[in-house]
Order: structure tokens, then sequence, then C-alpha cells
């Protein structure tokens, strides 16, 4: 068995990220959310695009205000009202002023902005009470933020919200972006049926394939749901066989373990596949097969345990940065752990890296992380409900008092 750093290590320097032509697509920038960017985007124009104002106030010279106070006021004219979005025809010359609103455009010859609370207005006349500290107070020069020509954003970061919002800004019409990785899912064994079918005895309902498939697509690719697939080595080899033209990703549940029949690791070295890791010390997920196939292009297999929260454990721990690498994000990816107290006493058996899931509190002070209640058999997916957080108890340790600050592996 691997310790479980290593094995994600082994992973991540397999992955291949997406680097080619053939993997990046243009899209409009609207519908960029959550794509990563695959060349970097620079904008014709500077930010602000002209000096502006930052608050509510007049727009002065700061030579006719240095010295006033509340005893000796300068008084100014004021000659314009420069309203956003309304390009200033006045250039202020001394003893004058311009009314103008956060984020106006600067008029000529004016320095400083006042903020309205500062000063009192009698028809064209402006008082002004107090002296700003310095000239340029509350103005933005142009390209104070982002200078023309400059990249603006670079390639393998996510688009969300703030991204796509400095898109618009910059009028970035059309984005490339890598395309979405494709993922194929099966399941194996006989004993497994649809959701949709009857349930006979002896018989379990697939939760795999549907979990593992909304994972997939969180983790921003396109699954490929291949069903059910037998315990016959013919059929197996024949649905991965199948498959691999297909994707950049293969994951498997059941098969894997030492069962009488658990053939995926035979099957995956019949078909040329390199069997990159057989089994990681990790509770629950034991039994994580992984392995590359070159032919007919790179794929990543993943033969991930049967048991539904083994599978979904040994998703959020290795796979799921591996889509994230592969899809071309350059940081990120790893997992992302934090520190926090335990409300309950986590046990563990001491041989492997224990993960059991329970809920992630963010109060005022610090993290909290709640066990949740019940059985933590591998097995049992009913109590994983919920959840949001996988505390881990190192290889070593048995008991985790309450109060004690553990890794917590967010999900």
């Amino acid at each position: 068995m691997l310790p479980v750093l290593q094995a994600e290590t082994i992973i991540l320097d397999l992955v291949q990220p997406l680097s080619g032509q053939e993997d990046v697509e243009v899209l409009n920038s609207p519908d960029v959310r959550g794509r990563i960017l695959a060349a970097p985007v620079s904008s014709n124009l500077d930010f602000p695009h002209w000096d502006n104002s930052a608050m509510d106030g007049y727009a002065v010279r700061f030579a006719d205000v240095s010295s006033c106070n509340a005893e000796h006021p300068a008084v100014l004219e004021v000659v314009e009202e420069i309203p956003a979005g309304y390009q200033p025809q006045r250039t202020i010359g001394r003893g004058q002023a311009a009314r103008i609103l956060t984020g106006s455009m600067m008029p000529d010859g004016a320095d400083t902005v006042v903020m309205q609370e500062e000063t009192k207005r009698e028809g064209t006349r402006l008082f002004i009470f107090s002296s700003p500290e310095s000239p340029q107070a509350f103005v933005r020069h142009q390209g104070a933020f982002y200078q023309a020509g400059n990249p603006l954003l670079m390639p393998g970061i996510a688009l969300n919200a703030p991204e796509i919002a400095v898109l618009a800004a910059a009028q970035c019409t059309q984005v490339p972006v890598y395309r979405r990785l494709r993922v194929g899912i099966l399941s194996t064994g006989s004993e497994l049926v649809r959701l949709e079918q009857p349930l006979q005895p002896g018989h379990i309902v697939d939760s795999n394939q549907y979990a593992l498939a909304a994972l997939v697509r969180q983790a921003g690719a396109i699954p490929q749901m291949l069903g059910i697939v037998p315990d016959d080595r013919e059929a197996i080899q024949e649905a991965i066989g199948s498959i691999l033209p297909e994707v950049d990703i293969v994951l498997s549940s059941g098969g894997v373990s030492v069962g009488d029949y658990d053939y995926v690791e035979q099957i995956l070295s019949t078909m040329g596949a390199e069997i990159q890791i057989k089994s990681v010390a990790i509770k629950p997920g034991k039994p994580l097969t992984v392995a590359t196939f070159k032919q007919p292009h790179f794929v990543l297999y993943f033969g991930l345990p049967g048991n539904p929260v083994s599978a979904l454990v040994s998703f959020w721990r290795f796979v799921r940065p591996a889509i994230k690498k592969m899809s071309g994000l350059a940081r990120g990816y790893l997992p992302e752990f934090v520190q926090a107290v335990t409300q309950n006493e986590l046990r563990a058996g001491g041989k492997r890296e224990t993960y059991l899931w329970g809920t992630l509190h963010l109060s005022e002070n610090e993290c909290e992380f709640e066990l949740a209640t019940g059985s933590h058999s591998s097995g049992n997916l009913i109590n994983l409900a919920g959840t949001n957080a996988l505390a881990v108890v190192p290889v070593g340790e048995r008991a985790i008092g309450p109060g004690s600050v553990v890794r917590v592996l967010r999900m």
C-alpha cells in the first residue's frame, strides 16, 4: 500500500494538462463561467479609462483649497455640473470648481476632489471648510489599475464572476478556453441494478454511477455514463475498450479488490495499460487502481472501490485534483485542507490514513468539525448526506479527543 501523499504525487505527476490548439475553443464571454482560460487576454483600454472621481463632491484645484478651514473657508464658483457619463466642457481655472459625482470624468484644470460633506453651496458659490490632505485626493487616474496592451488575464485561471466582469469591462467578446474533459463512468458488478429497476433479493442499486457523474460535472468535466457491466472479463474489457477513444479519463467502480470476481487490474494489464497504483493506505478507499493508456491517446484510468463511501472519498481525494489539473487549471487544483477543532472524538485503526465525514462550521474565531452521527462504514451512504468535509486521522493515531485541532478536507 502506498502512503496517501505518495499516491497523490504519482497521480498528479501522471496528469498531462490540456495544452494543444486542438484542446482550445472560443466562446462568447458571457458563456465562459467555470471554464479555464487557454491564452493570455489583453485589452486596448486603460483602467480607469480616464481620470475620474472616487467621491461625490467637487473637482477643484488643490492650490485654491490647500489652506482653508472651518474659520476661513475657501469660496469658489461652481462653473459646471458633471454627471456620470458626461464629458466635461469647461477647464477649471483659479477660484473655480465643478460639481462631480462618483465615477464621473475629471475636468481639465482640476487635480483634486473635495468630498461633498466638507462643503456648503449657495447658488453658484461653494464654501469649502476642510482642506484635502494632499493634491490628487479622491482622484482615480487613467491607467492606475491597468495599462492597455499588458496581459490582463493569464491562462490557467478559472473564469468566474470577477473574471467575467473584467472581460466585459475590457470589451473582450471572444474568449479562448480549454475544452471540457470527457470522463467515462462505468460500474462493475452482477449484483447491481439501475435505480428504476425493481429490487430483487441480493441486488444493490448502483448509486455510484449517479454520484460520480454529479462529481465530474462539479469538477467542470463532462460525464459519459456507460451503465452497469456484469462481473465478466470479456464484458468489462469490451466496455473499457469501447470508451477509450472517446474520453480523457475513465472511472470504474468495483472489481478492484481481491475477490473472486475482481478482474479490473488483470483486464487493464491485458489491454496494455501501465498499472501505476494498486492500493493506498487510506480508509475508506484502500483498493484503488490507477493506470494509464497511451493508445489511441493518453487516458488516465481510476479503478475505484465499489463501496459507495469509498468511491466518493477516493474521488474527492485523488480524482478531483487530477480532473482540475488535466483541465488546464494552473493553480488551485490540490485538495483544500483547513485546520479545525473537532467537537467529537475521532477514532481510527491507526494503520491507514482515515477520513471521517461530517460538517465543517465556520465560526467567528475558528473552524469547527462536527462528526456525522451513525456508522462510519464504507457501505453506509446514508449519513454522508448533508456533510461537507472529511476529518483526517493520521497513520499511527487511534483516537483524537474533542477540542483537538485536526486537518479537514473540504468536499
